[in-house]
């Protein structure tokens, strides 16, 4: 029995890596098309940047591993030959459903894919439990992590809203300050904007970005012996300040004294840190599954249980994925953008 595992294993890795180029193939639009409409830059320098901020965001995306592994289900509710066949099944489905919708050119959520998929996997799985154990209906709250889960739906719809409305609003001031003659404008509003803008794109790249990485436990002396989580979570409001008035007057001096245009620099960052986000935020909707079933082989080889006596409670647990795999992940990633004619097709649309 042991080798079945093994080779279900196998074949969830294989999946990983037809995931990675379908969820790449599909979200690219989501980092690309704001740099290629503005036409602003040339595409090879677009898919450069892009490219450097997946790449970096694989490396920071290990806490977001959690969510395949207990966001959606209880583990220690499953034995290990159950939660094997859901993850089988999830991962099958995923790349299914984004393949469809790359053919046809259409973007879409890879996160409410993968997150529904988990739902609808182990609520199945647990139903066929119940009906074994001739247990009701309402049992189904035991399986499943309805708190986390629905915190977690819930998130995604406010994204909607909350995007919708940022940007509706960004979009306003952007137009109020520069207005349709921003050529004539003078420089400092330029500086302004430019400050304003590339603050909060460090400002993401330093607090979303690096404090969810590995290396964001370590300390440094340079930092007063602190960790760096630490020193960012404590420093807030000093580091949009100082940031605000460096860049601005970095933004200055590119106007004045160069006679860069700020607007293509401030495209140019922000492209690389919408990858960023990208990656550290849905690197875990093409890993996350597979990385958990590794996981859980390994727990239950140890153990030398039967596989439907073994509970996955292992799961429960934090556990850095290693950094390795996010490295051969962000490889993958960065060669599909770059190749996967499905990816230029959904962008155009």
């Amino acid at each position: 029995m042991e080798s079945i595992y093994f080779l279900i294993l196998i074949a969830l890795i294989g999946l990983a890596f037809a995931d990675l180029i379908v969820g790449v193939s599909n979200d690219a639009v989501n980092f690309l098309n704001s740099a290629i409409g503005s036409k602003v830059l040339s595409f090879k320098t677009i898919m450069i940047v892009a490219s450097i901020g997946i790449f970096i965001g694989c490396v920071f995306s290990s806490g977001m591993m959690e969510v395949a592994r207990k966001g959606i289900f209880n583990p220690g509710e499953f034995m290990f030959s159950e939660i094997m066949i859901i993850f089988m099944a999830v991962m099958i489905t995923d790349i299914l459903l984004l393949d469809f919708f790359n053919t046809i050119g259409m973007p879409t959520s890879t996160t409410v894919s993968i997150v529904f998929e988990l739902l609808g996997a182990s609520v199945a799985m647990a139903l066929i439990k119940i009906g074994v154990d001739n247990g009701s209906f309402s049992d189904l709250a035991i399986y499943i992590n309805t708190s986390k889960a629905t915190q977690i739906i819930l998130g995604i719809l406010l994204s909607v809203f909350v995007a919708f409305t940022i940007g509706a609003i960004v979009q306003w001031i952007s137009r109020l300050l520069l207005s349709y003659d921003f050529k004539t404008k003078a420089t400092w509003i330029g500086a302004v904007f430019g400050g304003i803008a590339l603050t909060a794109i460090s400002y993401f790249i330093l607090m979303k970005g690096i404090k969810g990485t590995s290396y964001a436990g370590e300390s440094f002396n340079l930092i007063g012996g602190i960790t760096i989580k630490d020193f960012l979570e404590s420093n807030v409001i000093s580091i949009i300040a100082y940031s605000s008035v460096i860049w601005s007057f970095i933004s200055y001096i590119l106007i004045h004294f160069f006679n860069v245009d700020i607007y293509k620099v401030i495209i140019g960052v922000g492209t690389f840190a919408l990858a960023l986000a990208f990656a550290g935020n849905d690197l875990v909707n093409f890993i996350g599954v597979p990385i958990a079933a590794w996981q859980s082989y390994e727990a239950w080889v140890a153990s030398g249980v039967p596989a439907d006596e073994f509970s996955m409670q292992v799961l429960a647990t934090k556990v850095a994925t290693p950094n390795f795999l996010l490295v051969i992940a962000g490889v993958v990633m960065v060669l599909t953008l770059w190749f996967s004619k499905k990816a230029q097709r959904v962008v155009k649309t």
